[in-house]
């Protein structure tokens, strides 16, 4: 195990937090096409954000967005279901820096018409081809865009494959995908979950929606090699976006591969795979990081970030248990990610905060029938690479999380300032009322401007469904010089609250707020999105039934959301904050 270097902290840099506290900034809803009602196609989560280094204005987000989902009323009134076939991977635009945003409609097959009458009596949900908000051309490729958003800009390739700015920029979005027929000779690949990456060299064009913005979009590639018992999952995506790096342009891609969790709850090893592509994303390679065991000794890594430095160095991170403790783990490629070092733990022991949850039998924080919290110690990991040209390089890493125990898990700040050879003491940042939930750090490519993105409860753990909770979304910023420890962190931005039990998973058995947040930054300004239940309706009559089944009872009748609910019962939203002036 490699040794954790506590850097030492400047005072100096303390000074900044009366400014950075005042900064200006603003906050604006990223799903502005999604509709506040009804369930579940006012619900979106996990939300990604990534900033053209250069064109810092340029940004594109991704959520899960179920806005082309049948309503409840469709079919039976008491059940939400995924429609078959219809994909939830959303896609939005800012141009002026996140300040606002652009939701496009494209057309693909959708279940939105699918509104139902109250009463049992609608026929099965037919999706028809027609207008969509979310990627386009996965329905004319035999496919389903699943979610799992992950978006990266880097530089368009010409025609004889070299990579330049001048070219232009390369939007990627990957995400989970499935196959679109259940039939074995019309699916397009093995196994149950794969990852795919669809790319727009135009995104002006693509966030104008319509015929235009679809041909914008090239069709999705599916990179991952499939079995047929493989759930690809939980994926990231990076493009070398310095000019000074020796593989400026390379993408990258990382995910868990589970291998028989559909089959066997007692046999799914899961190692991190990486895919690899050096013609802006048309062919992949894809290696195996680390061992697929999955037993008491040795759990295989989860919850991956991967990012480059100025020189193409790039980084791989996440999260594995090795003995009784789970760690934040570390593996690197010196040469394009032909090759990479053996992962080995950097950070921790981390803690999973939590307890398992009678619902769902996950971790959950916030209470019963709450968000599961599986993933909050994954690292989240960022680079001051110098980006677009590399110029200024600090190539400090950063790095989030959230651990603890329940009662105040933390969102813990930690960073590298010699290439991942050492790290410093983690350090809690997040507000003395918060219990932390998800956590992301961005830095701008110079090194000076670091934030830190988290959700988190301000309400302790609720043992009963009848009680009001809190979700709220922060932003932090703090700065670094030289190779000090990065500074304070000031909070410049605390979102409205909400009650997170107005958010749902499909089924309703409990809430659903997703996996994570993000953040990215430039020179100049720093942006993040976060999941927020603001607009969301807490719905008493699933309150009741949420807890007659954590209770063991079957005496409260399930409810049927569109007439026992607030029309906005399950709105949860992505919210975003720029401290662009």
């Amino acid at each position: 195990m490699r040794k954790f270097l506590v850097l030492p902290l400047t005072i100096a840099l303390l000074v900044t937090i009366t400014a950075l506290a005042g900064a200006a900034g603003v906050s604006n809803l990223v799903n502005t096409g999604s509709p506040t009602a009804p369930f579940s196609q006012n619900k979106q989560n996990e939300p990604s954000v990534a900033i053209d280094a250069n064109h810092p204005s340029v940004l594109a987000s991704g959520a899960n967005d179920n806005i082309d989902m049948e309503a409840c009323n469709a079919g039976n009134d008491t059940t939400c279901p995924f429609t078959n076939g219809v994909g939830v991977s959303g896609i939005y635009f800012s141009f002026d820096s996140g300040k606002t945003w652009t939701q496009p409609t494209y057309d693909g097959l959708t279940a939105r018409g699918c509104q139902g009458v109250p009463g049992p009596s609608d026929p099965a949900c037919t999706p028809v081809v027609g207008p969509i908000g979310t990627l386009p051309w996965y329905y004319e490729n035999g496919l389903v865009s699943d979610g799992d958003p992950a978006v990266a800009f880097g530089p368009k390739p010409d025609a004889n494959g070299s990579f330049s700015w001048a070219n232009g920029s390369r939007l990627y979005y990957a995400n989970l995908t499935s196959n679109l027929s259940a039939v074995r000779s019309e699916a397009g690949f093995k196994g149950f979950e794969a990852i795919a990456v669809s790319r727009t060299d135009n995104a002006a064009v693509a966030a104008t929606g319509g015929a235009a913005g679809k041909a914008a979009w090239k069709p999705p590639v599916v990179i991952s090699k499939q079995s047929s018992t493989t759930f690809s999952d939980k994926e990231q995506v990076w493009a070398d976006n310095a000019s000074s790096s020796a593989f400026f342009g390379t993408v990258y891609v990382c995910w868990a591969a589970f291998r028989g969790q559909e089959l066997s709850p007692n046999a799914a090893p899961a190692p991190l795979q990486v895919g690899v592509s050096h013609d802006g994303g048309d062919t992949w390679s894809v290696q195996q990081i680390g061992a697929a065991a999955n037993n008491r000794n040795r759990n295989p890594m989860d919850g991956c970030t991967i990012r480059s430095d100025s020189t193409g160095n790039a980084y791989l991170y996440g999260i594995g248990r090795q003995g009784n403790d789970a760690f934040e783990i570390q593996s690197i490629s010196t040469d394009g990610g032909t090759s990479w070092s053996k992962p080995q733990p950097v950070v921790g022991p981390v803690t999973q905060p939590g307890i398992s949850d009678p619902n769902t039998g996950r971790p959950s924080i916030d209470g019963v029938a709450g968000a599961r919290s599986d993933l909050a110690p994954a690292p989240s990991v960022d680079i001051a690479n110098g980006a677009p040209t590399g110029a200024g390089a600090s190539n400090r890493i950063v790095m989030s999380y959230v651990s603890g125990e329940i009662a105040k898990p933390h969102v813990f700040f930690t960073e590298s300032i010699d290439l991942g050879a050492t790290w410093a003491t983690p350090r809690a940042i997040e507000g003395a009322t918060d219990r932390g939930y998800y956590a992301a750090p961005a830095i701008s490519p110079d090194g000076t401007n670091v934030y830190v993105v988290y959700n988190a409860f301000t309400t302790p753990y609720q043992p009963t469904t009848a009680t009001p909770r809190s979700l709220v979304g922060v932003f932090m910023q703090a700065t670094a010089t030289g190779t000090a420890a990065t500074g304070a962190f000031a909070e410049v931005h605390r979102g409205t609250a909400g009650d997170p039990r107005g958010s749902s998973q499909n089924n309703l058995v409990a809430e659903f707020l997703g996996d994570y947040v993000y953040a990215a930054a430039t020179r100049t300004y720093g942006v993040a999105v976060w999941n927020d239940t603001r607009a969301a309706a807490d719905c008493p009559a699933t309150d009741a039934w949420r807890q007659d089944i954590a209770t063991g009872g079957t005496t409260v009748p399930r409810p049927a959301p569109q007439q026992d609910c607030a029309p906005n019962f399950g709105n949860s939203d992505i919210f975003s904050f720029t401290t662009a002036p």
